[in-house]
């Protein structure tokens, strides 16, 4: 069997793969003009390629066990209303990254952008020794005049190792905004291979109560400052190159955009579904409809909830649906070994797959090359989608991650009621698939609308804060025997 092409879609948040190019680029968070409409953030992307079909198929199974660690699944291993950054896309759509300023004078840091965690790290100066490559940017405590020390410890294990600090507190600054006080993980120790260049941290973007330091998010203290957003909302657009030509290690990537959405880059309304009820934590849908190759495929009624994750690559969703899922592609079936839990199909097959979730009759689509995550010989492709062991558990069933999210706009509301709506992408978005260009550089705002963090405090009881997630893409981490090693994870 001959491997053609593989993206290396890492499911993660916390990512990291190993490049097989040296082409590398930075990140930017594109300063807007006092007024500017909606800024975003410019995403970066990184491609790695896998060299044969071992080192693919160590890939694939370590991405699933990096989905599964995340969520619990398996045990451990002036004022300025809205703004913009500019995205990175890295390894072949399986992460993306925008930047970050931290301390005073500010110094930026480009950072995984992950709506499946909740808390923000960056790698520390004092990390010598430690796994965190020499020409990763870090962050020096020394270096700031308004960092304070916490006095706690910070841990976080993840699927194919761990991370480990301290807490402290900085003035943090991104797309605009300005978080003063704000409580993050200065991270000394890493497992091998967790961080790639020029990636120095993940920046968590879901609730607080499932954050391990226990402190409220960046973007949760922003959305609850009365007056400081226009909307209490942020949106993502995320490009795709997995099928593109000659692809560089580091892409445009897309935006991110805070307290408001850019309607350059979709068409129609929003589709708001409303998180369920006891559910706010992870950014949680039901899942409620799934159509492919046009038959109605039926979901059960326990086993519909979904953690929608711009940390991870893929979508992980219960066995038997999944199994259902392939039944109606012709000629595809299970695969063993390292791809147990994958599956795959003739490459000559156009699978037309869409999605539909809460009270909501509409079906959003995936484009059969985002559904394809690799070729494994001239005509045998493995899918996208694979089979997520959640028994036994509290995670959510679904993981739906980039496979979908490249397909749509998507934004995440934190009140009035919290919801993840989705919209179509413009014409204007879809060009930018595959279309290349120059990256975006990191910079950092003149002036920033500011607030400062309260309610952030550590529970000195516990000396550490420990969560077992891994990346991410983001950060999901997939540990990949020989050229690749894996989290947003995103």
């Amino acid at each position: 069997m001959m491997f053609t092409s593989l993206p290396s879609h890492l499911a993660l948040t916390l990512l990291v793969a190993l490049d097989s190019f040296s082409s590398s680029g930075g990140l930017s968070s594109a300063a807007p003009s006092p007024n500017a409409q909606p800024l975003s953030v410019p995403l970066l992307r990184r491609y790695t390629q896998p060299q044969n079909v071992t080192e693919l198929g160590a890939w694939a199974r370590n991405q699933r066990i990096a989905i599964e660690t995340k969520y619990g699944i398996r045990p451990p291993v002036d004022k300025r209303s809205n703004g913009m950054n500019l995205l990175t896309n890295q390894n072949a759509d399986s992460s993306y990254f925008g930047s970050i300023a931290v301390g005073t004078p500010p110094v930026s840091y480009d950072v995984i952008l992950d709506t499946g965690s909740a808390d923000f790290w960056l790698a520390a100066s004092d990390s010598e020794g430690s796994n965190i490559e020499s020409d990763i940017p870090r962050f020096s405590p020394p270096g700031s005049s308004s960092f304070v020390t916490q006095n706690a410890s910070f841990s976080i294990r993840y699927g194919s190792g761990a991370a480990q600090g301290t807490l402290g507190s900085d003035v943090i600054q991104m797309a605009g905004f300005e978080v003063q006080n704000q409580v993050f993980g200065v991270v000394s120790q890493v497992s091998e291979n967790m961080l790639n260049p020029p990636v120095s941290g993940i920046l968590g973007l879901a609730w607080e109560n499932i954050a391990t330091s226990q402190v409220k998010p960046f973007w949760q203290v922003l959305a609850q400052t009365e007056g400081l957003l226009d909307e209490p909302v942020m949106a993502f657009q995320l490009t795709r190159y997995i099928d593109a030509p000659r692809v560089r290690s580091a892409e445009p990537g897309g935006t991110f955009t805070l307290g408001a959405t850019n309607s350059s880059l979709y068409e129609g309304d929003i589709d708001y579904q409303n998180i369920p009820d006891g559910s706010v934590g992870y950014w949680i849908l039901e899942m409620s409809s799934l159509l492919v190759q046009n038959q109605n495929l039926s979901l059960p009624e326990d086993a519909s909830f979904a953690a929608i994750d711009t940390g991870t690559t893929l979508v992980g969703g219960p066995a038997g649906v999944i199994q259902a899922i392939y039944s109606a592609i012709p000629g595809s079936s299970a695969a063993t070994g390292e791809y147990e839990g994958y599956y795959t199909y003739p490459c000559s097959t156009t699978v037309t797959i869409s999605l539909g979730f809460g009270n909501s009759t509409i079906r959003w689509p995936i484009e059969p090359a985002a559904f394809r995550l690799a070729r494994l010989s001239a005509d045998t492709c493995l899918g996208g989608f694979f089979e997520l062991s959640s028994s036994g558990s509290s995670a959510p069933n679904w993981i739906v991650g980039d496979v979908f999210l490249k397909n749509v706009y998507s934004v995440f509301r934190a009140s009035s009621p919290p919801a993840i709506g989705f919209a179509t992408l413009s014409s204007t978005a879809l060009a930018m698939n595959g279309e290349g260009g120059p990256l975006p550089s990191p910079t950092i705002a003149s002036s920033a609308a500011a607030v400062t963090a309260t309610g952030v405090g550590i529970d000195r009881a516990s000396s550490a804060a420990t969560r077992i997630y891994s990346t991410p893409m983001g950060a999901m981490l997939l540990a990949v025997a020989s050229t690749l090693i894996l989290k947003l994870l995103q």
